[in-house]
Formats: C-alpha cells, structure tokens, sequence
C-alpha cells in the first residue's frame, strides 16, 4: 500500500511527543552509502550522515555483513552477564587507537549522553571531587546532567531545570566571534578565582571541534594550556569526541591535532556506522577507580553494536576514509569559498576541519548581525531540491554539512550545485 509522507507525518504527529522533533517532513524507504529515498521515491544526498553517525555511509556492506552474522548467532545476552569476544576485541582497539602512550581501558554504553555522565562519574571517583567546568556553546547531551554542561538553552535546556550544582562555564576560544585563546584561559583562571578552587574541580570537559554550537575547532595551544593547567591542578581533561571521532576531521579523533592526551574520552556516533553503541576511553588506573558494578548497562556494549563497530574500524582503515575526509572537506570547501566569494554579505565565514564544514550565516557581512532566517530558508529548499543539510550554532545561523566519508566526487559536486542555485534564488 502506498503510504505518502504527508500521510506518515499526521500518523507522527498524533502518536509521538512533538519535542523529539523531525526537520524535515521526508520518511525513508531505503539508503545507500550518500543516498536515501523516501516512501514517495523521491532521491536525496545526504550531508547530515544521521548527524555524523554514518562517516562510512549508509548500509556499507561490510558493516551490514557484520550485523547480519552477529544476528545470526545472538542479539543480547547483557554484557555484564555473560560477556563475548567482540565487546573484548572492541576494547582493545579502541584502547590502542586512542590518543596518548598511557595505558588505556575502555567501558561501553549506549548512547553518548552516557558516555559523557560516566565521565563524570569516573572523574568523580577518582579525584574525589565534584566540580566540572564546561565550555559556552558546548553541547554534551539531554540528559539532566549532561544538559548542564552543554552550554546552548535552546532548545535543549529552556523549561528544563533546575540542572545539577557544581557545573560552571567558561568561554570556549573563538577568533571568528572575537574570543581570544588569551581571553578564554583568562576567563577559567577567573572561575578559580571567583567561582571554584581548583582543588574542588574534577574535571574539565571539552569538545576538540564544537559540534551544535558551530563547528569551531579549539586551536591547538589552547588545548595544550588546558592540559597544562589539568595537570597542574589535578583536574581530569574530558576530550567529547561523540562528533568529531572516527575519521571524521581528517584524523581518527580531532584531540590528535593539538597533541593533547586527555585523561578520559567520550566515543559514539561515527563508532558503529548507525547501530547504538557508544564507549568511554581513559587511562587505565583512572578507569579502574569504580569498583565493579558502579558502571554500565543493560544494552551497554550490545553485541550487534560491538559487531557493527569492529566493522567500522576496518572500512576506516581499509578505505583510507582519514585521509579521504580531507580530500572531502577540500573540495566542499573550494565551492562554499566560491560561493562566500559572490555572496559576502551573506556568507560571513566558511571553515572545517577535515569533512566536519560549516559555512555562517549573517546579515551585511556583520559577524554580529547572525542570519538564522536565511539559514532555515536554505535548508527547506535544499530539501525540496533533494539535498538534506542540517543547521548549529548557538545563534541558529550556521549550516553544517557532515557527508558520508565514502561519498563520491560526482555527488559532491551535485550537492554543491544544488546548494548554489539555493542559495542564489534565495539572496
């Protein structure tokens, strides 16, 4: 029976809580690697990746493969249960592939919201302390905990507090908004001094490259002065990676840049190629202070998940997908260049880092003039045109593109033409 988006987003409406929301009005029938259709059969390019979930796009044979197998023989037994060799295998690449010489363990969960809470719940243990200090624009989550450290209100924390205690924001460096490397470490310094004693403070958490904030990487000095204050304050150093990780920027974790090893680090998203698993990375005698019991969950570590994964891990190595998510960004970037170049009074900045793109929005030119009219405008045309993008930015003037890292030059190409007629009808 033929079933019509319309049709499907009635059905939505009346069955499901209008705050898990749905940007576009397009139900999927099928997708392949860059590619999906929805139930009318109309084609899209994807360069939301399920919001940098799908770097190896979607379906790759090899990670279907995987599941298939996984499947075949058992979909959960509860890893804290009767365990099983994939979630052991898993730990031990991800241990080898993180940042830093120190000897490392891993512990799994679900979804990266509880990546980020057992962080905190680590750090805690193992400094004994309950501080942590987030980042302005910083997003980490919807649970309660983790929507205290995300520093953006809306929509994730207006009408929801209060938000637990002991959480306080410093600003995150932003040249392009005129916030100082400088500016930034002076203004921790001023929460030790104003707000927290650093012996309170157990950890600091940060993403290498905000994500729903807009795309702004951290510059490498800045990370390697938040590690050097850490250390000298006996403060952890939480890197969030959920959306920069697994090849995403050009290397397999963003915090490689600055040569920083973090003391814990948050996986998820990119991990599984769009099957919910997500992990905690740290140093071993960090990861080992709860006692048994004091981490996990019941789907933590599913074995379908842990399959998906190694799969992952393989294709990212196999196809080189590092090195090709700089080639993507290159190229994606060369056209939004061109394209800032016949629009500058619109088109206030482009930037990435590898094939995480952000392209800001504003009104004459003025950094602080943002244009979150024209950014919604263009991401409903697109869509009409067959082109899924997705917006960030705490000023909602920021359009993201996270394409699948296995995406082809022909359909970059395409995506970037129907991204310029857009653009161009609609300035």
């Amino acid at each position: 029976m033929f079933m019509s988006n319309q049709t499907l987003h009635e059905r939505r409406a009346a069955a499901m809580a209008q705050g898990q929301g749905a940007l576009h009005p397009v139900y999927v029938d099928k997708a392949r690697n860059a590619e999906i259709w929805d139930v009318e059969g109309k084609r899209f390019i994807d360069l939301g990746a399920g919001i940098a979930v799908t770097n190896t796009g979607h379906n790759h044979p090899k990670v279907q493969a995987a599941v298939q197998g996984q499947v075949e023989r058992f979909s959960h037994t509860c890893l804290m249960v009767t365990p099983y060799e994939s979630a052991v295998e898993l730990a031990e690449k991800l241990t080898e592939i993180a940042p830093g010489s120190t000897p490392k363990k891993a512990m799994f969960v679900t979804t990266g919201a509880e990546a980020v809470e057992n962080c905190v719940k680590i750090a805690r243990s193992y400094t004994g302390r309950s501080g942590v200090i987030a980042f302005k624009g910083g997003f980490h989550g919807r649970t309660n905990l983790t929507m205290g450290l995300t520093g953006k209100v809306k929509p994730y924390k207006a009408g929801f507090g209060p938000f637990p205690a002991e959480i306080f924001h410093a600003p995150y460096p932003n040249a392009y908004h005129g916030v100082s490397v400088e500016e930034s470490l002076a203004a921790l310094d001023d929460l030790f001094l104003c707000d927290i004693e650093p012996s309170r403070v157990a950890a600091i958490i940060i993403e290498p490259v905000q994500g729903e904030g807009g795309f702004y990487p951290a510059p490498a000095e800045f990370m390697q002065a938040l590690r050097k204050r850490c250390d000298e304050h006996g403060i952890l150093l939480i890197a969030d990676e959920i959306q920069t990780g697994f090849a995403r920027t050009g290397r397999m974790f963003a915090t490689e840049y600055s040569g920083v090893e973090p003391d814990l680090m948050t996986m998820a998203k990119g991990i599984a190629g769009g099957f919910p698993i997500a992990a905690v990375v740290g140093k071993a005698e960090i990861m080992d202070q709860p006692a048994p019991g004091g981490l996990g969950g019941t789907y933590g570590g599913s074995p379908i998940g842990c399959a998906a994964a190694l799969a992952v891990l393989d294709v990212i190595e196999e196809e080189k997908l590092c090195e090709r998510a700089l080639e993507i960004g290159q190229r994606m970037v060369g056209r939004l260049q061109q394209l800032q170049a016949r629009f500058p009074a619109r088109i206030g900045d482009v930037r990435n880092l590898g094939s995480m793109i952000a392209m800001e929005l504003v009104v004459d030119g003025d950094v602080n003039k943002p244009d979150p009219e024209l950014t919604k405008a263009l991401i409903t045309e697109a869509a009409s045109q067959g082109l899924i993008l997705l917006s960030c930015g705490i000023r909602g003037n920021v359009v993201r593109f996270l394409p699948a890292l296995t995406i082809s030059d022909d359909l970059i190409d395409e995506s970037m033409d129907i991204l310029d007629r857009c653009f161009s009808a609609l300035s």
